[in-house]
Formats: C-alpha cells, sequence, structure tokens
C-alpha cells in the first residue's frame, strides 16, 4: 500500500509542477527571440523538491501540455511548431535539466545551500546548451550569436532565480516528502 501511496504522490507532485511551470511560462518579459519567464525557477524547483525520475516528469507533463494544443508554452504559444521552432530546445532542455538537477541533489543526504546552488547552475547549463543548440539550428545562426541572443540576456534574470528557487526549497524540502 505504501508503494502505491508513493507513486500516487509522485503523480501528483509531476502533475503539481507541470501546472507550476505552465502558470511561470505566462509571467513574462518580452525580449526577442526568447522572452524571460519563470519557467525555470520552477523546473529548478521541481528537480531539487521531486528529485530527478519525477522532476523530468513534470517537466514532461509540462511540454505535453503545450504540444497537444494548450498556450502554456512562454507567451500562451503551444503545439509542436513551439517545439520544433527557435525556442524548443529550451522545452527539451526543461525535462533533462530538471533530471540533472534532482540527480545531483538526490547524491547528497541532505544538500546544502551550495550543493543546491551547483545543482542548479549545472540544469541550467544543461538547458542552455539543448536551447542554443536548436536555436542555432533553426535560426541559422552562428554558435556565438545564438549564445549572445539565447544566453547572455538572460544570465542575471537566471542568477535571480537560482537564488530564489534555493531560498525556496530549503523551506519546503521538508514539506515536499520525495
Amino acid at each position: 500500500m505504501d508503494e502505491t501511496n508513493n507513486s500516487l504522490r509522485r503523480m501528483v507532485y509531476a502533475a503539481m509542477f507541470g501546472a507550476l511551470t505552465a502558470i511561470g511560462s505566462l509571467i513574462v518579459i518580452p525580449l526577442q527571440p526568447l522572452p524571460i519567464t519563470l519557467q525555470t525557477l520552477f523546473t529548478g524547483l521541481a528537480g531539487v523538491l521531486l528529485g530527478g525520475a519525477t522532476g523530468a516528469l513534470s517537466q514532461i507533463v509540462y511540454v505535453l501540455l503545450g504540444v497537444i494544443g494548450l498556450p502554456v508554452f512562454a507567451g500562451g504559444k503551444a503545439g509542436l511548431g513551439t517545439l520544433m521552432g527557435p525556442t524548443g530546445g529550451y522545452l527539451i532542455g526543461f525535462i533533462i535539466g530538471a533530471y540533472v538537477i534532482g540527480k545531483l541533489v538526490e547524491a547528497r543526504k541532505e544538500p546544502g545551500l551550495v550543493w543546491l546552488g551547483f545543482s542548479l547552475v549545472v540544469g541550467n547549463l544543461v538547458i542552455y546548451a539543448l536551447g542554443v543548440a536548436q536555436l542555432s539550428f533553426v535560426a541559422h545562426l552562428s554558435v556565438a550569436k545564438a549564445l549572445m541572443v539565447g544566453v547572455v540576456p538572460f544570465i542575471i534574470g537566471d542568477l535571480l532565480k537560482l537564488v530564489a528557487t534555493v531560498l525556496i526549497s530549503l523551506k519546503l524540502r521538508n514539506i515536499i516528502k520525495r
């Protein structure tokens, strides 16, 4: 019975963090071609609080909601075209980034502030790498230009979101049980 409760809890948390990421996508600071949103904050929280597998599952839920047509991607966009477009690599990056963050956090029994920060930085680097790769390919940009467009404008905002994620995680990690 405990295994069933644990599986149900994981599904509920995955759905909840998928929905939170969708809400975070609607809070937009419009920049072109990539808007600043709170998606990475919720992706990081999912990885830290839910662990690798469930954190990634939450982002799969989020991406699937958008692919089937719900307007949950940044700026209210939806559809497979968004996933295949310039920002699609970031969306796939959310899944893998949440997994990496979660696995790094799971590697420590009681991860502290520094380890959480490190885990989130590594996860964000994964998101950036996949995002820049697809942005470069789809928009026919050099990697250097894709970095200038798809990473540099977001570094300060992402660092602020990283700090917020660490602080929120430290408050919630004893409440949300994996």
